[in-house]
């Protein structure tokens, strides 16, 4: 290899670690106190088991400001406008389990404090009928006090700073170390599918796609959009992709057999008369409401992921690389896209964060030491199925064996034959399928926000350049040690450092090991 082309692919390793370095902080910081703040009710039994499925209702006054379910681990989570103490959380005795009654014989709290930038906790205890009098645990722990003055703020109801789902007091170390090396391999497969899609696309185009998180946001929205009821927006966006296809195949179709000019015309044609009929769908479309399965509503999501991908690769990097746009150029129009498409999706889908209804309500089930519900075993089957899959795709198929190939040496692979537009197309096609399961695999574990895949890229920057830059492989081990690493760190340290000890490993690594794990050592000149 070219000494230029050594040094150019160790800047763009640096970049990726400076980049890093530089969302560690602000990202962990945002996702702390995204939303705003908010009332979180913890709700558990006699046991201290939590309870799902009872719904909390807060008031400001007179004035409803919204509900929530208590999630797996017993918690609901009501964002409000503001810090102040004229909130009162009620909590609907109908959808209590059968038998069960709050120990104290209050259905209300009210008179709590909610500080700016962080959550007013809450707590409900819930007692077998009859033994209102007699329950010892009717007042808060301290991590549950009302006035929500926890100790750490990792003990607030954030989804991302849920580390230790169903601990109790008493646990085990080593029960505990099993239960988050458990949720260290969810989150490390999640990444791990999620990027890379990330590391082929850079080691097809040694391109880095700053909107690859966005990606990921699209597909967990997508699917929660048709799981819920496509009406309007989810009509109007399958009429645009399909406006998309169509100009797309109509340019294949063209290309060759009639002027430049009028291939270049007919898809931009086709492609604004999808938009107007996108756009007069979203608006007189409310009527044609309709809903799938959750399954069903995943599947479309990762063809409407993978069509973003490709029509992101034909409509923008495609003329860009044509016109001999630099990487640095590039990676900044990358950053535009990000902002953009996250954007598009705040006003698409609101602020607040959302949980898909189906899958649930489930009850946990205890293996061993670990408890886990079957919502996440099917994650984490599905993601083994899904990597080991892409794996045999990538090794025993001719269009795996053209993408590894381009990724190791574009130009030889060109040389040899092999059509590198239509394989970074497919490598394009595939990460954004990809990205767009992983954002719903992260949705199910997690909840579903505009910002969600945005604070994810950090880790699957990291698990991209510790596995090794260009290879899937990598990525696949370098996602499973980003998110066993941070997870098993919250044993000892504080949640809100368990992406920064992601970090280190890989910067430690990466001092014994420059390549990545399964990166390949290259001789220079």
């Amino acid at each position: 290899m070219r000494k230029g082309a050594h040094v150019r692919k160790r800047l763009v390793t640096v970049l990726l670690a400076v980049i890093a370095a530089i969302l560690a902080v602000p990202a962990a910081a945002v996702a702390d106190t995204q939303g705003g703040e908010a009332i979180v009710a913890n709700i558990r039994d006699d046991n201290r088991d939590p309870v799902e499925g009872v719904t909390v209702t807060v008031f400001q006054g007179d004035e409803e400001i919204g509900s929530a379910a208590s999630d797996p681990e017993g918690r609901a989570r009501v964002e409000v406008p503001g810090p102040g103490r004229d909130y009162r959380a009620v909590l609907d005795t109908e959808t209590l389990p059968e038998g069960l009654v709050t120990s104290d014989g209050e259905n209300e709290r009210a008179g709590f404090q909610v500080r700016e930038g962080r959550d007013g906790l809450i707590a409900f205890s819930l007692v077998p009928e009859g033994q209102q009098e007699t329950a010892d645990d009717a007042s808060p722990t301290p991590a549950e006090s009302a006035d929500g003055g926890q100790d750490d703020p990792g003990a607030a109801a954030d989804p991302e700073s849920d580390v230790e789902p169903g601990f109790t007091p008493g646990v085990s170390f080593g029960a505990k170390a099993a239960q988050l090396a458990v949720s260290g391999l969810i989150f490390g497969l999640v990444i791990a599918i999620s990027a890379i899609g990330l590391s082929l696309i850079f080691g097809t185009t040694r391109m880095i796609n700053f909107a690859h998180g966005d990606l990921v946001t699209f597909g967990a929205i997508m699917a929660m959009i048709f799981s819920t009821g496509a009406g309007g927006i989810g009509n109007s966006l399958l009429v645009l992709f399909g406006a998309g296809l169509l100009a797309a195949g109509a340019g294949w179709l063209l290309r060759g057999r009639v002027p430049g000019a009028v291939a270049a015309v007919v898809p931009a044609l086709v492609l604004l008369l999808g938009v107007a009929a996108s756009t007069a769908v979203g608006v007189y479309g409310e009527s044609w409401n309709w809903e799938v399965p959750l399954l069903a509503a995943i599947l479309i999501a990762v063809v409407l992921g993978a069509l973003l991908g490709i029509g992101m690769e034909r409509y923008v990097w495609q003329p860009l690389r044509a016109r001999h746009v630099a990487l640095i150029q590039m990676f900044i129009v990358s950053i535009g896209l990000s902002l953009l498409l996250r954007h598009l999706l705040l006003v698409v889908f609101g602020g607040n964060r959302q949980r898909y209804d189906e899958f649930q309500l489930q009850e946990t089930l205890s293996l061993g030491p670990v408890s886990i519900t079957p919502r996440d075993l099917t994650i984490v089957v599905l993601s083994v199925v899904v990597l080991v899959a892409v794996a045999c795709m990538l090794q025993f198929t001719r269009i795996g064996k053209a993408m590894r190939a381009v990724s190791d040496n574009r130009d030889l692979a060109e040389s040899s034959g092999i059509d590198v537009n239509r394989v970074t197309l497919y490598v394009w096609g595939m990460g954004g399928g990809l990205a767009a399961l992983g954002g719903t695999f992260y949705g199910l574990n997690q909840t579903v926000y505009w910002q969600m895949g945005f604070h994810l890229l950090l880790l699957m920057f990291a698990a991209v350049i510790l596995g090794g830059l260009g290879t899937a492989y990598g990525a696949m081990v370098g996602g499973l040690v980003i998110g066993l690493v941070a997870q098993l760190s919250t044993l000892w340290f504080s949640a809100q450092l368990m992406n920064a000890w992601a970090l280190a490993i890989m910067i430690l690594v990466l001092l014994v090991r420059p390549q990545g794990i399964l990166g390949r050592r290259e001789r220079v000149g």
